[in-house]
């Protein structure tokens, strides 16, 4: 019986190993679809560029794709404990700077790895 487990065990991290792999490989192609002219992931890294220029010296709220998640942005910055504010921006970065009550941290995030980007009230 213990064969058995130790069989399926085998056969599971092979699955999970191909799985991460093909994760990876999704987000390879994202990243070059974003960069093709007329594909829907171009247009909306173009808008969330928009959105971050616009946004700079606000309070935002930021979600970040799943695999690109960070706990200072999740717990403090997106919550009524803290705040998120987008200090400056470019074609590729945000300077984010989170205010929480633990203090203030400022971060570098990636435009890919953000989904959306919106106003909240002061």
């Amino acid at each position: 019986m213990e064969y058995v487990g130790f069989v399926l065990g085998i056969f599971g991290l092979i699955a999970y190993l191909q799985a991460a792999s093909l994760k990876k490989r999704v987000a390879d192609l994202e990243n070059d679809l974003a960069k093709t002219e007329g594909s829907r992931f171009f247009t909306e890294r173009q808008s969330l560029r928009k959105a971050a220029g616009s946004y700079v010296g606000r309070r935002v709220r930021l979600d970040l794709k799943e695999d690109c998640e960070d706990v200072d942005i999740m717990m403090y910055g997106n919550s009524k404990h803290g705040s998120n504010t987008i200090l400056d921006a470019d074609d590729e970065w945000l300077l984010v700077r989170i205010e929480s009550p633990r203090g203030t941290r400022e971060k570098l995030i990636r435009i890919g790895s953000v989904q959306r980007i919106s106003a909240t009230e002061d």
